[in-house]
């Protein structure tokens, strides 16, 4: 027997938001990482990210962070974006 986990999925139907994105059933939809920690990893976030014609980054068609089943997905990142803040807590220290 499958084991459901409860801490990998959080909704907000209160959210004037909710749903944010389409695509997934209402029921399913997680808002636990409404803002998708992946961001900060640009093109190699895994997601279907695009940009806009002024250079930033629209994640309007990606459903990576509200999908029960890619919370490990997303966690086990947490190391290359850590390293992303490191090196910017760098830079920002030589200025």
């Amino acid at each position: 027997m499958e084991r459901k986990l409860h801490f990998n999925f959080f909704q907000n139907k209160e959210c004037e938001y909710f749903p944010c994105h389409e695509g997934i059933a209402e029921e399913e939809f997680s808002c636990l990482f409404c803002y998708c920690p992946l961001y900060a990893l640009g093109r190699k976030c895994g997601g279907n990210c695009t940009y806009t014609e002024y250079g930033y980054k629209d994640c309007t068609n990606c459903l990576v962070p509200h999908k029960r089943e890619n919370y490990l997905r997303i966690i086990s990142r947490y190391e290359e974006i850590m390293e992303i803040v490191k090196e910017n807590d760098r830079r920002g220290q030589e200025k």
